[in-house]
C-alpha cells in the first residue's frame, strides 16, 4: 500500500510541509528509514537526526524544524505514528470458523465471523460474540460470555460465569476468575472460602500475558472501560479498577482495593486491600501503596510519598555512611568538649 504524503496528513488530521505528493510506502526510525519511508519525532532531543535521515518524511510536532525535508506537523506525533502503524501494517484476522480440534460444548452459542483453533474448549452454556478470535489452548468455562471483536490468545482461560465485553485483547496465558485468596483460620490449618462471585472486564480492555484477575468472594471484580493491564499483574479479589488506568507489569493489587479513572501503577507497584485510590494518580515504579489517596497526585516510595520529596529523599540514601561517619564524628568532640567543661566546673 501507498499513499501520498498529502492523503496522510489527511488521515492523521495533520499538515504538510514540502512536497505533499511524494509516496509513502511504510514507516522506519529515523536511522534506519529509507526513500519512501516515513519517520518520526516525538522527542525533541532526537531532533539534530532530523537532518540526517533518509526518510522521504518526518512525521513532527506542530513548527518544528525540517531541516528542509518534507513533513507533516501533527500536534501530537506519538500517537499519529501509533494510528499509521495500524493504517500499514495491521490487516484484519482471517475468519476462518470452528476449525477441526476446537471442542464447542452443545448448547454454547457462538457468533457469525469467528475463528476458533484446534485445542480451544468453549464450555456449555457459553455465549461467544461475533468476529471473535479463539487461538489454541483457550478454555472458556461453563456459563461465560465473550463480546464482539475479542481475540484471545494462546492458552487463556475464562473462569464460570465470568463476562468479557467489546472489543477486548487478552494475551497469551491469562487467567481471568481464578478464586479469590480466601481462607478462614481454622486452628492450626486454613478453611477454604468459596469464591462465588465473577470477573467483569468491560469493552477496549487489553490484558497482557500470564496477568491473574481473581473472581470476586460474593459479587464483582470489574476492570472498566478501556483500561490496559500489562503482563504479569495480579488483581484481587473484589477489586474494582476504574476507566482508562494504566498497570504496568508485575504490579500486585490486594483484595476489594477500588481504583478511580485514569489511575497509572508503575512496574511492581504494591497496593494493600481495602483501600481507594482517587482519580488521575500516578505512582511510581517499586512503591508501596497502604492507605488511601487523594486525587491528581504523582506518588513514589516505601511507603508512597510526593514524588519529588521521593526523589530528595533517595538522594540522601547513597550519603547516609558519610552522614553516620560526620555524626559520630561531632558526637565525639560534643563528649570531649562536655568532659573539659565538666573539669572547670561550668
Amino acid at each position: 500500500m501507498k499513499k501520498t504524503l498529502r492523503e496522510i496528513a489527511e488521515y492523521l488530521g495533520g499538515t504538510v510541509s514540502g512536497d505533499g505528493d511524494v509516496l509513502i510506502g511504510g514507516l522506519g526510525t529515523l536511522d534506519d528509514a529509507g526513500e519512501g519511508q516515513l519517520t518520526f519525532l516525538a522527542n525533541p532531543k532526537y531532533a539534530s537526526k532530523v537532518a540526517t535521515t533518509g526518510a522521504s518524511a518526518v512525521l513532527m510536532g506542530t513548527g518544528g524544524n525540517t531541516h528542509g525535508k518534507n513533513a507533516i506537523f501533527h500536534a501530537n506525533p506519538y500517537l499519529a505514528f501509533a494510528k499509521l502503524l495500524t493504517l500499514f501494517y495491521t490487516q484484519p484476522a482471517p475468519r476462518l470458523g470452528v476449525l477441526p480440534g476446537a471442542f464447542v460444548a452443545p448448547g454454547a452459542k457462538i457468533g457469525q465471523e469467528v475463528t476458533i483453533y484446534p485445542g480451544a474448549t468453549v464450555g456449555p452454556g457459553v455465549t461467544v460474540g461475533d468476529r471473535v478470535t479463539l487461538y489454541p489452548g483457550v478454555v472458556l468455562y461453563p456459563g461465560s460470555s465473550v463480546g464482539d471483536d475479542v481475540t484471545l490468545y494462546a492458552n487463556v482461560s475464562v473462569r464460570e460465569r465470568c463476562r468479557i465485553g467489546n472489543r477486548v485483547i487478552i494475551h497469551d496465558g491469562t487467567v481471568i476468575g481464578s478464586d479469590g485468596f480466601g481462607y478462614a483460620p481454622d486452628g492450626s490449618s486454613w478453611y477454604k472460602i468459596p469464591q462465588i462471585g465473577i470477573v467483569v472486564v468491560e469493552d477496549d480492555v487489553e490484558i497482557g500475558s500470564n496477568a491473574v484477575i481473581d473472581r470476586a468472594a460474593l459479587e464483582v471484580t470489574r476492570i472498566r472501560r478501556g483500561t490496559k493491564i500489562d503482563n504479569l499483574v495480579q488483581i484481587g479479589h473484589n477489586c474494582v479498577i476504574g476507566e482508562d488506568c494504566m498497570i504496568v507489569s508485575q504490579v500486585g493489587i490486594s483484595g476489594s482495593t477500588q481504583l478511580g479513572n485514569h489511575v497509572i501503577l508503575g512496574g511492581q507497584v504494591g497496593v494493600a486491600g481495602h483501600i481507594k485510590i482517587g482519580d488521575n494518580v500516578m505512582v511510581g515504579a517499586k512503591s508501596g501503596v497502604a492507605g488511601n489517596l487523594e486525587p491528581n497526585q504523582v506518588l513514589s516510595g516505601i511507603p508512597v510519598m510526593p514524588h519529588r520529596e521521593w526523589l530528595k529523599s533517595s538522594n540522601l540514601l547513597p550519603k547516609l555512611p558519610e552522614f553516620r561517619k560526620t555524626l559520630n564524628t561531632l558526637e565525639k568532640r560534643v563528649a570531649e568538649l562536655e568532659a573539659k567543661l565538666a573539669e572547670k566546673g561550668e
